[in-house]
């Protein structure tokens, strides 16, 4: 087990570099402090290893053609809508980078800033840490975001944190977009998620605040399916499914099989809901990692967070933190 930092690029002036954890079962994750980014995640497989992410093979993609991935999405992840929120009687201003609604924390998000890197290699551990100050963004508060990711034989866990001396919202979520096969397309994956319910959205994929059960509908993935109808035609998918809340915390909340059986995916959580996307509307320009070609349905996320737009309906669970309920959400993915 040992962590290996060797230089990838620069940003504005600071040397960018890449933190390799290389595990006792063969597993190597490299990320980059630019987003906290999951740049590559290797896994043996029979006759190998396999790439299980999408991503880039050098630094400048990053700045200029990638949707986010393996990013941290932050400080609040996926949309708000028109950009702005109330809090305690006042009213604040976002960018906006999705028409007239915020994406991700806008174009300058926790996911497109540089972070400081601590590397603990006899812990196969790096600890990232962002100072925000008051208004960044258009978020009130001054914010000391940590994100620490540590590998233990092929399970890889984040663990995130958020202290600020204002009341504001959070809800950072991890944004790797993962393939286990060898195909260009994850359509034929095989998808189970422990959700009951899912949040409705609307025509620019803002919730309506209407939660609805998943039965009968494309969004019920209490039993292994593919993100394929019964024609065999691909179902576009970006949507928030409503984790089962009386789960049993030892048990994944997600299971994806690879369409070769070579390799599984679990994912543990602690969070309320996970955002399913299928790279319905992913078109890279660029080569990716092994110069492949990344088009629609290229990946599949899963992206364990609070509900989307909730500063906007009560009902759904807060995600306003303050001094004295700070923010904290693990995730742990095992592919293997």
């Amino acid at each position: 087990m040992a962590v290996t930092v060797t230089e990838f690029g620069s940003y504005q002036g600071e040397r960018v570099d890449q933190f390799r954890l290389s595990s006792d079962t063969g597993v190597e994750v490299d990320i980059i402090p630019f987003g906290v980014v999951v740049r590559d995640w290797r896994v043996p497989v029979a006759g190998g290893v396999r790439s299980v992410v999408l991503g880039f093979e050098s630094f400048p993609p990053y700045l200029t053609d990638s949707p986010h991935f393996g990013a941290l999405a932050g400080p609040v992840a996926n949309r708000i809508a028109g950009a702005s929120f109330e809090l305690d009687g006042q009213r604040h201003d976002l960018r906006a980078n999705e028409g007239k609604n915020s994406l991700h924390g806008g174009p300058d998000g926790l996911g497109r800033t540089l972070w400081q890197a601590e590397p603990d290699s006899g812990n196969t551990t790096v600890r990232f840490s962002y100072h925000a100050p008051d208004g960044t963004n258009g978020y009130p508060g001054n914010v000391d975001f940590t994100a620490t990711y540590s590998l233990k034989g092929n399970r890889l866990r984040l663990e995130l944190t958020g202290t600020t001396d204002k009341r504001t919202p959070i809800n950072i979520c991890q944004h790797q977009y993962f393939n286990l096969g060898t195909t260009p397309d994850v359509l034929d994956h095989s998808y189970q998620i422990n959700a009951n319910a899912y949040t409705e959205l609307d025509a620019a994929l803002i919730p309506t605040g209407v939660i609805r059960p998943v039965a009968g509908t494309p969004f019920d993935f209490r039993t292994p399916r593919t993100l394929r109808d019964t024609a065999g035609k691909p179902v576009p998918y970006d949507i928030n499914l409503v984790l089962d809340q009386t789960r049993n915390p030892a048990d994944p909340v997600a299971t994806v099989k690879g369409p070769d059986g070579a390799l599984t995916l679990k994912l543990w959580t602690d969070r309320p809901g996970v955002q399913l996307y299928d790279s319905v509307y992913t078109k890279v320009a660029v080569p990716g990692l092994g110069r492949r070609s990344y088009q629609h349905y290229s990946g599949f996320c899963l992206e364990d967070q609070s509900f989307p737009d909730s500063v906007h309906h009560p009902h759904f669970p807060s995600i306003i933190h303050s001094p004295e309920a700070p923010y904290s959400h693990f995730s742990q993915i095992e592919i293997a």
